[in-house]
C-alpha cells in the first residue's frame, strides 16, 4: 500500500514523516530527497536539464541549486520542463524501491508537490499536513535563513491547503508535537487495521 503524505512548504511535514518513520513496520520514501540525488546521479537527468537549462546547471559535476532555483521559481513554464524531466525518472525509482520494500504494511510516499505533479494518482490513500500560513513563513524563514518575499514566491507554486485537504484522507493540523503524535498514532493503526 502506497500512502502519500504531503503538505505546504513550513507545515511541518518533514517532522511528521519522521515521526511515522518510528514505525517499524513501513518504509519511507522522500521523493525531494531521492530527486536531488537522482538529478545529480542520472545522466537522462543531466543530459536534459544541461539541453533546457544550460550547462550553467552544472559545476563540477554538481548541480547548481542556486542558478537553477533562480530560473524555475520564477517562471512556471520553466518550472514544468523541470518537472517534466525529473518526475518519470523519480516515478520509476520509486516503483523500484516499492518492490524492495512489499514486506512492509505500507510505504509513506513523502512529497510536497504530490497534487500538483500527479503523484497522487499512484496513491492508495493520502495525508496532508497542514499549519497557519504565518507559523509556515516564519518556519522556512527560520530554517533557510530567507525571505518573507521568496517565501510567498514558493508557495505560489503549490497549491492552496484548502484544496489538498479536500483531496485527502487524513489531515494532520501541525501545531502541537503531542496532537500531532496522537493523530499519527490513530492513521497507523487505521492503515495497519490495528
Amino acid at each position: 500500500m502506497l500512502i502519500g503524505i504531503t503538505g505546504g512548504i513550513g507545515s511541518g511535514k518533514t517532522t511528521v514523516v519522521k515521526l511515522f518513520s518510528e514505525y517499524d513496520n513501513i518504509a519511507v520514501y522522500f521523493a525531494d530527497e531521492e530527486a536531488k540525488k537522482l538529478m545529480v546521479t542520472s545522466e537522462v537527468i543531466k543530459n536534459k536539464i544541461i539541453d533546457n537549462f544550460s550547462k550553467e546547471a552544472y559545476l563540477d559535476g554538481e548541480l547548481n541549486r542556486g542558478y537553477l532555483s533562480k530560473i524555475v521559481f520564477n517562471d512556471t513554464k520553466k518550472l514544468k520542463i523541470l518537472n517534466s524531466i525529473v518526475h518519470p525518472v523519480v516515478f520509476q525509482h520509486l516503483q523500484d524501491f516499492r518492490d524492495e520494500h512489499k514486506e512492509k504494511a505500507y510505504i509513506l510516499y513523502e512529497n510536497a508537490i504530490l497534487f500538483e505533479n500527479g503523484s497522487d494518482a499512484l496513491c492508495d490513500k493520502i495525508i496532508t499536513v497542514t499549519a497557519p500560513i504565518d507559523l509556515r513563513i516564519k518556519r522556512v524563514i527560520k530554517r533557510d535563513n530567507t525571505s518573507e518575499k521568496a517565501v510567498k514566491s514558493r508557495m505560489k507554486n503549490q497549491w492552496k491547503e484548502i484544496k489538498k485537504t479536500l483531496q485527502s484522507n487524513y489531515v494532520i493540523q501541525n501545531l502541537t508535537l503531542t496532537d500531532v503524535k496522537k493523530n499519527i498514532e490513530e492513521i497507523h493503526n487505521k492503515l495497519t487495521k490495528k
